[in-house]
């Protein structure tokens, strides 16, 4: 049986949104204050939607982590960095189980964050 044909704009928004969500969720943990309306609620949602969006781009295989190096290259983000890392993991990783220290320090040492 063919492999499904993959919609890459549909994968490329996956990436993006990642992208753009861990990059919301790792600011509002480093910040808990600067948003009151991200309460626990919403912040669940996040994590959530994040979740899926890593979950549709592993399930693109080979072009999920294609386009999100090529999202890499013209954005050089930390959230871009992150969902290229997320997904070449040999296992998912849900996000909460994450240890965020060990997240920033590999961003910051593969130049994606500040030192």
């Amino acid at each position: 049986m063919p492999a499904a044909p993959i919609l890459r704009e549909i994968v490329r928004q996956h990436a993006e949104m990642a992208a753009f969500l861990w990059t919301i969720y790792d600011w509002h943990l480093l910040h808990p204050d600067e948003n009151p309306d991200m309460d626990e609620e919403r912040l669940e949602r996040l994590i959530e939607r994040l979740d899926a969006h890593l979950d549709g781009l592993r399930v693109a295989g080979e072009a999920g982590l294609e386009i999100a190096r090529e999202r890499y290259a013209e954005y050089p983000e930390a959230g871009e960095l992150f969902v290229i890392r997320m997904l070449k993991a040999a296992q998912p990783i849900p996000i909460r189980q994450l240890d965020l220290e060990k997240v920033r320090e590999y961003l910051r040492v593969n130049g994606a964050l500040p030192r």
